[in-house]
């Protein structure tokens, strides 16, 4: 898994092009998976049913990338808005343009202008964020280490999710994947290797 990826802030962005009277209408929208991409297409469909094209490209961290033309010749539309997507290294978007004829052909190499230029502004209109990989530990030591693991904590600028006073001192810590294995080796230091470390769960923040 890789450890950073570039995503999309807000659910969903918009821009909109007129070129010879067709009306191209783009909209960059944060997925998680190929089914959430599935439905938010299914959304645009129903909602612009009397369009003509309704084109789209994403890309799915760890999944995979997709795109179609939805009519229009092959490798006009989707392709160069898979492409855009590839070139701001975007993950876990999907770009879909909806597109109302206008009644003049624009050509192939109108089409890809047009499919870009919509498709760009909404990318561009949108807020970037890194997703990091994040490792989420249960540290249960005991009590005498409680202010050293706090200081520590804070030192490093580690999240504490949770504290729990039981028996022993338990942490629910969240730590940047490339860093976890200095920030264990500081943990088990620091309290003698008497803390039992538990792996909870992995995931992107």
């Amino acid at each position: 898994m890789e450890n950073t990826f570039v995503t999309i802030k807000e659910k969903e962005y918009c821009a909109e092009i007129v070129e010879k009277r067709s009306k191209f209408i783009a909209k960059v929208i944060k997925v998680q998976s190929e089914e959430e991409a599935t439905n938010e297409l299914k959304k645009i469909r129903k909602e612009h049913r009397d369009a003509r094209h309704n084109v789209f490209a994403y890309r799915i961290m760890n999944v995979g990338e997709r795109m179609s033309d939805d009519g229009e010749p092959s490798g006009t539309a989707g392709a160069p808005i898979l492409e855009l997507l590839r070139g701001e290294n975007l993950q876990n978007v999907m770009v879909v343009v909806t597109r109302y004829f206008g009644g003049i052909l624009l050509g192939t190499g109108g089409l890809v202008r047009a499919y870009s230029s919509a498709a760009k502004d909404a990318v561009t209109a949108a807020e970037k964020v890194t997703m990091k990989l994040c490792n989420e530990y249960k540290i249960d030591t005991n009590y005498n280490y409680l202010n050293i693991l706090n200081h520590y904590f804070k030192k490093q600028s580690i999240n504490v999710r949770d504290t729990d006073f039981s028996d022993n001192i338990i942490f629910t810590i969240t730590v940047e994947a490339d860093r976890a294995e200095q920030v264990l080796k500081d943990i088990e230091e620091k309290t003698a290797r008497t803390a039992i470390v538990t792996l909870k769960e992995t995931y992107y923040q």
